[in-house]
């Protein structure tokens, strides 16, 4: 591992652990045992780490949306993995969310990026919400503004379902990761077909 890569590691841990308010370069570069000035050849403000981090997040969610998309059949199982591997991939960088407002004020080109990420994500699920439906998981007749407000459902609560376990549920990551998956598809149960109902009732309800 790079001394670039160390840093981004370090920092993503003591974001997630201590909040990013309260670590400085200096506070990373001493839990690596380096320079500040060592730090600072890699990263000049922590900023620039946070702006390589959140990179990284949306890279991630683009390769698990393009996988989902790809999918010519889509499943009821389709779907629960990539809600719970799009809670995964949010706990690891929870930082970000739990942080959120914050964040955007202080980095103008993360705000930027995520109304636009917004935009096309919306686009997106509703494309997935639409295969969905012709492989007869989803209800045929389901009206625009059930599914228009579903995507926005699941925008608000996929955004803060960190902060709330951090300060309500307070569950260990897998715990945490397994309840609000669960809560999440749970939005999509109404919209089922009758046997998808089933097999959901089934497999996914404790």
């Amino acid at each position: 591992m790079s001394t670039k890569e160390k840093i981004l590691a370090k920092a993503l841990e003591l974001f997630n652990e201590k909040g990013y308010n309260n670590i400085t370069t200096r506070h990373i570069a001493a839990e690596l045992s380096i320079s500040p000035g060592n730090l600072h050849y890699h990263f000049k403000h922590s900023e620039d780490i946070i702006k390589i981090l959140f990179a990284e997040l949306t890279l991630k969610m683009d390769e698990l949306l393009n996988t989902m998309k790809a999918k010519e059949n889509k499943t009821l199982e389709d779907l629960y993995t990539f809600t719970f591997s799009t809670c995964e991939i949010f706990y690891h960088y929870r930082f970000i969310f739990v942080n959120l407002v914050d964040v955007l004020k202080k980095i103008p080109e993360i705000e930027t990026k995520y109304e636009g990420i917004n935009v096309s994500r919306r686009e997106e699920f509703q494309l997935i919400f639409s295969d969905l439906q012709k492989n007869n998981i989803f209800k045929k007749n389901i009206p625009d503004f059930i599914i228009n407000s579903l995507t926005e459902q699941i925008f608000i609560i996929a955004d803060n379902w960190l902060s709330h376990n951090r300060l309500i549920s307070k569950l260990n990551k897998k715990e945490a990761i397994q309840s609000y998956t669960l809560l999440l598809m749970n939005l999509f149960y109404p919209l089922l077909n009758k046997e998808p109902q089933k097999i959901y009732e089934q497999q996914y309800i404790l």
